[in-house]
């Protein structure tokens, strides 16, 4: 967590939820991606799911 860029909503990101086996809610939250973790390298398609987010480029 300390390279969470926003730690207040860090119980939602992807690698709390991984932590605590909750893959259903994982792959809903990563379907269609829009965004990839910077630190662990998941996918999400909102941002707000992510600690450390950059744009996927789709389409290049």
């Amino acid at each position: 967590m300390e390279n969470c860029k926003a730690k207040h909503y860090h119980k939602a990101h992807l690698c709390v939820l991984a932590s605590e086996g909750n893959f259903d809610e994982i792959s809903r939250l990563a379907a269609k991606p829009k965004f990839i973790c910077f630190n662990c390298g998941r996918v999400a398609h909102a941002e707000k799911n992510l600690c450390n987010p950059m744009p996927l480029n789709q389409g290049d």
